[in-house]
Protein backbone atom coordinates (compact mmCIF):
# COMPACT_ATOMS: atom_id res chain seq x y z
CA UNK A 1 0.00 0.00 0.00
CA UNK A 2 -0.63 2.79 -1.30
CA UNK A 3 -2.60 1.62 -4.71
CA UNK A 4 -3.52 4.86 -7.10
CA UNK A 5 -6.09 3.98 -9.81
CA UNK A 6 -7.14 6.66 -12.00
CA UNK A 7 -9.71 5.78 -14.04
CA UNK A 8 -10.06 7.06 -17.57
CA UNK A 9 -12.08 7.96 -20.53
CA UNK A 10 -10.27 7.60 -23.29
CA UNK A 11 -6.75 6.73 -24.46
CA UNK A 12 -3.51 8.52 -23.73
CA UNK A 13 -0.04 7.82 -25.02
CA UNK A 14 2.30 5.28 -22.91
CA UNK A 15 4.89 7.98 -22.34
CA UNK A 16 2.65 10.23 -20.63
CA UNK A 17 1.11 7.29 -18.95
CA UNK A 18 5.06 6.51 -17.29
CA UNK A 19 5.47 10.21 -16.84
CA UNK A 20 2.09 10.41 -15.16
CA UNK A 21 2.86 7.34 -13.10
CA UNK A 22 6.17 8.47 -11.85
CA UNK A 23 5.12 12.06 -10.93
CA UNK A 24 2.06 10.66 -9.06
CA UNK A 25 4.81 8.18 -7.51
CA UNK A 26 6.81 11.34 -6.26
CA UNK A 27 4.10 13.70 -5.18
CA UNK A 28 2.68 10.84 -3.15
CA UNK A 29 5.82 10.00 -1.57
CA UNK A 30 6.98 13.02 -0.54
CA UNK A 31 4.08 14.48 1.08
CA UNK A 32 2.82 11.09 2.75
CA UNK A 33 6.87 10.48 3.71
CA UNK A 34 6.37 6.87 2.61
CA UNK A 35 9.03 4.55 1.01
CA UNK A 36 8.45 5.05 -3.15
CA UNK A 37 8.84 1.22 -3.21
CA UNK A 38 5.74 0.53 -1.43
CA UNK A 39 3.44 2.61 -4.22
CA UNK A 40 1.72 1.37 -7.14
CA UNK A 41 -0.29 3.06 -9.91
CA UNK A 42 -2.77 1.25 -12.41
CA UNK A 43 -4.01 4.38 -15.11
CA UNK A 44 -6.97 2.42 -16.03
CA UNK A 45 -7.85 3.45 -19.36
CA UNK A 46 -11.84 2.57 -19.92
CA UNK A 47 -12.70 3.65 -23.50
CA UNK A 48 -14.68 6.64 -24.45
CA UNK A 49 -18.22 6.62 -22.30
CA UNK A 50 -17.05 4.79 -19.42
CA UNK A 51 -16.67 6.60 -16.23
CA UNK A 52 -19.74 8.82 -15.79
CA UNK A 53 -20.58 11.47 -13.35
CA UNK A 54 -24.29 13.51 -13.40
CA UNK A 55 -23.19 17.46 -13.25
CA UNK A 56 -26.65 19.87 -13.39
CA UNK A 57 -28.73 16.67 -13.95
CA UNK A 58 -26.76 15.26 -17.28
CA UNK A 59 -24.06 12.43 -17.23
CA UNK A 60 -20.54 13.98 -17.88
CA UNK A 61 -17.74 11.75 -18.97
CA UNK A 62 -15.11 11.74 -16.01
CA UNK A 63 -12.32 10.98 -14.61
CA UNK A 64 -11.76 9.47 -10.60
CA UNK A 65 -8.41 9.11 -8.62
CA UNK A 66 -8.75 5.94 -5.65
CA UNK A 67 -6.09 5.97 -2.97
CA UNK A 68 -5.82 2.65 -0.90
CA UNK A 69 -3.75 3.83 1.54
CA UNK A 70 -2.84 3.24 5.31
CA UNK A 71 -5.51 4.64 7.75
CA UNK A 72 -4.13 7.75 9.90
CA UNK A 73 -3.47 10.60 7.92
CA UNK A 74 -5.36 14.04 8.62
CA UNK A 75 -7.96 15.52 6.36
CA UNK A 76 -5.89 17.95 5.78
CA UNK A 77 -2.94 16.30 5.19
CA UNK A 78 -5.44 14.33 2.44
CA UNK A 79 -6.84 17.37 0.93
CA UNK A 80 -3.23 18.55 0.42
CA UNK A 81 -2.75 14.84 -1.57
CA UNK A 82 -5.50 15.25 -3.16
CA UNK A 83 -4.92 18.64 -5.04
CA UNK A 84 -1.59 17.78 -6.08
CA UNK A 85 -2.11 14.48 -7.36
CA UNK A 86 -5.37 16.16 -9.29
CA UNK A 87 -2.39 18.67 -10.77
CA UNK A 88 0.11 15.76 -11.89
CA UNK A 89 -2.91 14.20 -13.57
CA UNK A 90 -4.06 17.47 -15.55
CA UNK A 91 -0.52 18.99 -16.47
CA UNK A 92 0.63 15.43 -17.66
CA UNK A 93 -2.72 14.00 -19.62
CA UNK A 94 -4.90 17.28 -19.68
CA UNK A 95 -7.63 15.98 -17.40
CA UNK A 96 -9.96 18.84 -16.37
CA UNK A 97 -10.35 19.54 -12.97
CA UNK A 98 -13.70 19.69 -12.97
CA UNK A 99 -14.41 16.09 -13.99
CA UNK A 100 -11.91 14.58 -12.03
CA UNK A 101 -12.64 12.95 -8.16
CA UNK A 102 -10.15 11.63 -6.21
CA UNK A 103 -11.39 9.14 -3.43
CA UNK A 104 -9.14 7.71 -0.17
CA UNK A 105 -9.95 4.72 0.81
CA UNK A 106 -8.03 3.93 4.43
CA UNK A 107 -7.04 0.47 5.92
CA UNK A 108 -4.68 -0.97 8.30
CA UNK A 109 -1.03 -1.91 7.45
CA UNK A 110 -1.47 -5.19 7.90
CA UNK A 111 -3.53 -5.39 5.22
CA UNK A 112 -1.19 -4.77 2.11
CA UNK A 113 1.41 -7.34 1.64
CA UNK A 114 5.07 -6.74 0.08
CA UNK A 115 7.12 -9.77 -0.79
CA UNK A 116 10.36 -7.66 -1.58
CA UNK A 117 10.08 -5.18 1.20
CA UNK A 118 9.49 -7.79 3.81
CA UNK A 119 5.91 -8.45 4.37
CA UNK A 120 3.15 -6.23 5.80
CA UNK A 121 3.32 -2.59 5.70
CA UNK A 122 4.10 -0.88 8.68
CA UNK A 123 1.25 0.82 10.48
CA UNK A 124 1.34 4.53 10.22
CA UNK A 125 2.71 6.54 12.90
CA UNK A 126 1.85 10.77 13.32
CA UNK A 127 5.86 11.11 12.75
CA UNK A 128 5.31 9.65 9.29
CA UNK A 129 3.77 13.44 7.95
Amino acid sequence: MPYLQLDVNGRHPVEDKKRLAAKLCETYARLMSVDIRRISIAIRECGEGSVWRTVDGVPEPVSVLMCDIRSGRSADLRMEVAKALCKDCIDILGLREDRLNVEFTQHAGDEMYHPTLGGYSPEWSEGED
